[in-house]
């Protein structure tokens, strides 16, 4: 998978600047454990890390083409390209010849075949940086649904670029600073395309690319959601979901290292869990492996609520039982969940506190314990964005509220742990009047709402279930997918998501809101288009989230950690909390009501310590 990272700097000589380079590309060694490498000329710096998964031998970045010898091309590449041998066969038809067997070197040839276009060609999770030493010219690319991360940091003379914000932070002329906007994008539960919290630092936007030249940045979107007629009957969208996921699972079963699925016994994890075990079948290299997390206790001592009505364990049992897959549970118990080392490696994993608590830390853990027997992962993530899957699309009260869906029950705390009070409970109410949540969320909603699609054949309700849809599909995924992304590339492990292919994606935004539930469910389509390699307890099953632990010790273990803070008086989160809410949730007997706001500030404090965060309010 990889991380990459890069100076460019037209006013001064960059090929003296290796001990800043090596610098920013230590960084993303947690991203790519198994080689390293960079390239500097006078005004390009490029780093990378390298997490082999296809040609090991022959992918070593970051790469380059010559040219009557002199470099024509330079390449630090992060991702997999899915249609990399199609584009390879064409490109060789056209007179390119390859020395690897690599994804890499068909990007690098794929430039400089059909120029900044090419991305158009690319079907994957990919964020690159490609340099043209001739031109001076740097082209930032990001996938069009935003699996891989790309941040980047405009200077007075170039840009600073890295797959994390730890890169860019690494260089010696940025600090780690945050004004009011950026502030109230991190507490909001809000995704905002191209915003990165930190001042001065932007996100390559999902589908968009970056051109810097001397004079400046330019941004361009190579593919945007669009409202397209769809002229399938029923029986033939469920016949073309099925196909396209047939092709998407091939796709990516590719690779030269271990492969697994991740599998919660939910209908999108089953469903991808099946279809792998099938492909790997028919190609002999079955059976599947399969990781599901638990908790020690969890399925014995489950208490069924609203949001998780049914714990996991079963199910993923039965399905795996179903396929044949080599399963195994990675159970956590509340001392890993609360061990300081576990979420200190979140924090930095992820360079902010905007997680989701003991869900965070459980995904790392669940991730580490993969990564000890598999470098690459199939998910189910983001069929419930794609699908419909989520409850909130089938409450009249939330699809017709004016602000994102997700925000109408604060889901924000709920999500994680099923906590009372909202997530920003804790902070301070003066701070809260200077953040204006609700003015900034109300801002993003607007600006969001602005950007979608119309079909002049849409009624009322498709045509506001099209924009629930687009909300979901570029803002809240984006917290998911990051969230992903952060937790399994901290600890070298590749997630592909195969609900992202951007041509699923597109026929099921297409598809009328009655087909997506014609059988009075969620999900309706993919539950129908995969029913045939699934055990009818998952077919049945309700939708049930991500776990969080029931374990009444760890509400308690984090009112300890917040009474300890509380005794501090020089601790650097105090300003931003108020006092009397403070003493509240100290003295809460359980934990609970307060669970997801003492959770954010706890990681407020550790962020500022450890980030030595310069708060510009």
């Amino acid at each position: 998978m990889c991380g990459i990272t890069g100076w460019i700097a037209y006013d001064r000589d960059l090929s003296r600047e290796q001990s800043t380079l090596d610098a920013m590309t230590r960084t993303m060694a947690c991203r790519g454990p198994d080689a390293g490498g960079t390239w500097l000329d006078a005004h390009a710096a490029l780093g990378h890390r390298r997490l082999a998964v296809i040609d090991p031998p022959g992918g070593t970045q970051p790469m380059t083409v010559a040219a009557d010898g002199a470099t024509r091309l330079v390449l630090t590449y992060s991702g997999e390209v899915y249609n990399y041998r199609e584009l390879r066969a064409e490109l060789r038809s056209r007179g390119h010849a390859f020395r690897t067997d690599s994804d890499t070197e068909v990007v690098l040839h794929a430039y400089l075949e059909w120029g900044a276009g090419f991305a158009e060609r690319l079907n994957g999770m990919y964020a690159f940086a490609l340099w043209d030493p001739r031109e001076r010219e740097l082209l930032l690319v990001r996938d069009r649904m935003g699996v891989k991360p790309l941040y980047y940091h405009p200077t007075a003379d170039g840009v600073l670029f890295g797959s994390e914000p730890k890169a860019v932070l690494a260089h010696p002329g940025v600090r780690a600073a945050v004004d009011a906007e950026g502030l109230a994008e991190l507490v909001s539960f809000t995704k905002t395309p191209g915003h990165a919290v930190y001042r001065g630092m932007r996100e390559v936007r999902p589908g968009h690319t970056v051109r810097v030249r001397r004079s400046g940045l330019t941004t361009h979107r190579y593919w945007a959601l669009a409202a397209d007629d769809h002229t399938d009957d029923l029986a033939g969208t469920v016949e073309r979901v099925r196909e396209l996921l047939d092709d998407i699972v091939a796709r990516q079963l590719v690779a030269d290292v271990p492969l697994c699925t991740l599998l919660s016994g939910g209908l999108d994890s089953s469903a991808i869990t099946a279809l792998a075990a099938r492909g790997l079948a028919a190609a002999g290299r079955g059976p599947v492996r399969s990781f599901a997390v638990d908790f020690a206790g969890y399925t014995e001592h489950f208490r069924a609520g609203d949001l998780r009505p049914t714990p996991d364990g079963p199910y993923a049992h039965a399905l795996a039982a179903h396929v044949g897959a080599d399963h195994r549970d990675i159970v956590l118990d509340t001392a890993a969940l609360m061990d300081p080392r576990h979420r200190a490696a979140v924090l930095r994993a992820r360079d902010l506190p905007d997680g989701f608590g003991d869900a965070d830390t459980s995904l790392y853990l669940l991730f580490k314990a993969v990564r000890e027997q598999s470098t690459v992962a199939l998910s189910g993530e983001s069929a419930d964005e794609v699908f419909g899957g989520y409850r909130w699309f089938h409450d009249p009260r939330t699809v017709h509220a004016d602000t994102f869906p997700w925000m109408v029950d604060d889901l924000a705390s709920h999500f994680s742990s099923g906590s009372a009070a909202p997530r920003t409970a804790l902070l301070d109410r003066g701070l809260l009047g200077k953040l204006d949540l609700p003015g900034y969320r109300s801002a993003r909603y607007r600006e969001a709402l602005a950007e979608v699609p119309r079909h002049d054949g849409d009624n009322a309700t498709e045509r506001r279930l099209r924009e629930v849809s687009y909300l979901h599909l570029t803002r809240f995924v984006q917290l998911l997918l990051d969230r992903k992304d952060r937790a399994s590339m901290a600890v070298g492990l590749e997630v592909r998501v195969p609900f992202c292919d951007h041509r699923l994606v597109s026929y099921v935004f297409n598809a009328p809101w009655a087909m997506k539930t014609f059988d009075g469910r969620e999900k309706s389509l993919l539950r129908a288009a995969t029913r045939d390699v699934l055990p009818q307890a998952v077919v049945d099953r309700v939708k049930s989230p991500y776990p969080a632990t029931q374990d009444p010790r760890y509400a308690t273990a984090l009112r300890e950690e917040l009474r300890r803070l509380a005794a501090d008086r020089d601790a650097p989160v105090r300003p931003l909390l108020d006092e009397a809410t403070l003493a509240e949730a100290v003295a809460d007997p359980t934990g609970d009501r307060l669970r997801a706001s003492t959770e954010l500030a706890l990681g407020l404090d550790a962020w500022l310590r450890r980030y030595d965060v310069a708060l510009e309010l």
